[in-house]
């Protein structure tokens, strides 16, 4: 079951990268253009929001139920805070995916609320864009010494 929903989690996260790029990429282009608000605007915050409430159900089963790694962590908190790899999934992954999420809920829902469209593009463009910031630093890329660099999927 672990792996699955590790594979699961994996495939996620890709989803939420187009997902996010797409809405700050029209978020961008409707502040820099001025253009209007539309469904499209719309549609690339709603999927970003959904690929992250996805991601995020799978994940805190990973983090609670399943993870190995993670479960080593919490049994000793101490050593784990001394180990880069231990303490990347558990404090560092978890904290800035929550935080990624909350901004993108909270995001969604002032674009909703904003009374013009160019309040609309910048607000998604300011909270949208953050998140993906975050998004790209929790992600435990090949690359990453810190988080124990996993594979590509």
């Amino acid at each position: 079951m672990h792996n699955t929903l590790l594979l699961i989690h994996s495939l996620l996260r890709w989803a939420i990268l187009l997902a996010g790029i797409w809405a700050v990429l029209r978020a961008f282009m409707g502040v820099s253009g001025k253009t209007p608000f539309t469904g499209a605007d719309k549609k690339a915050g709603l999927f970003y929001m959904i690929f992250f409430d996805l991601q995020l159900l799978v994940g805190l089963v990973l983090y609670f139920v399943t993870s190995p790694v993670v479960q080593t962590a919490l049994q000793n908190m101490k050593f784990a805070m001394k180990d880069s790899v231990l303490r990347f999934y558990a404090v560092e992954h978890i904290t800035m995916a929550v935080i990624a999420f909350v901004l993108v809920h909270i995001g969604y829902s002032k674009v909703k609320k904003a009374s013009t469209d160019a309040k609309k593009h910048k607000t998604a463009l300011i909270f949208f864009g953050i998140a993906l910031i975050l998004v790209f630093l929790l992600i435990p890329w090949p690359f990453r010494v810190a988080g124990g660099g996993r594979g590509w999927l």
